[in-house]
């Protein structure tokens, strides 16, 4: 199997009417977070199917679609990267994490993060130093921190909140509403296991919080409760 049998199998799933609604959805304008993406026009589900097909791509060739131009080939990549990393020894799960770390400027949509981050360098961290989360969480570029954020999901399912805590509050008071999102989501994921948790973080930061991010973060109380936190009255 090869990068470019892979490549052949996601183009017969392109529909060409549906790229305009991609371009708009995932930003790709001049000056957006997705400038210049590029789109066949290929639904998650199906990306899912040819990722299943060519579980077995040799690294090399996942590297390949991981650094492709179309956005379907980056997202196929990540998914195989994915499942190949849920049944890996040792070795290969590092050699996946040293990959998806040196080609981070590929993953650059939220969608591409979001599928991978967690499952990738928040799996091989948990158990490790987690000093490169931090280093990306301080990273001047969006997608880094959104790595940071959104990999300590892995961390959250295993009912470990601290790093999640620690690296939250340094995207605190961060300009983009992609980081308010990821930030108020990772809180309200920790809420759903731990609710005097999360709330011992939104009593000593919610005042100051984005709004988005506090709004994400207490999506799931109860509305009296939501109402409260929006007026600042608890």
């Amino acid at each position: 199997m090869t990068a470019i049998q892979a490549r052949q199998e996601l183009k017969k799933f392109s529909r060409p009417f549906f790229v305009p609604s991609l371009l708009k959805f995932y930003r790709t304008a001049k000056g957006e977070y997705g400038e210049g993406d590029q789109f066949y026009g290929v639904r998650v589900p199906e990306t899912r199917s040819v990722a299943k097909k060519f579980s077995h791509l040799e690294l090399k060739q996942v590297t390949n679609l991981l650094q492709s131009k179309i956005h379907e080939e980056r997202l196929l990549a990540l998914i195989i990267l994915v499942n190949q990393y849920k049944k890996a020894d040792e070795i290969k799960k590092k050699a996946i994490y040293s990959l998806y770390m040196k080609n981070l400027k590929y993953v650059n949509n939220w969608n591409l993060v979001d599928v991978s981050a967690h499952a990738i360098v928040g799996a091989y961290l948990f158990e490790k130093a987690r000093t490169p989360l931090f280093k990306l969480a301080r990273s001047s570029q969006l997608w880094k921190k959104r790595v940071a954020m959104i990999s300590t999901f892995y961390f959250i399912r295993q009912k470990d909140f601290k790093d999640s805590l620690k690296i939250a509050e340094i995207l605190l008071h961060d300009e983009h509403d992609l980081i308010h999102k990821a930030v108020g989501w990772m809180l309200r994921e920790i809420g759903h296991r731990d609710l005097k948790t999360e709330e011992a973080f939104l009593k000593k930061h919610y005042r100051f919080m984005p709004r988005t991010a506090l709004r994400y973060a207490i999506e799931k109380l109860p509305l009296t409760q939501r109402q409260k936190y929006l007026k600042g009255e608890i």
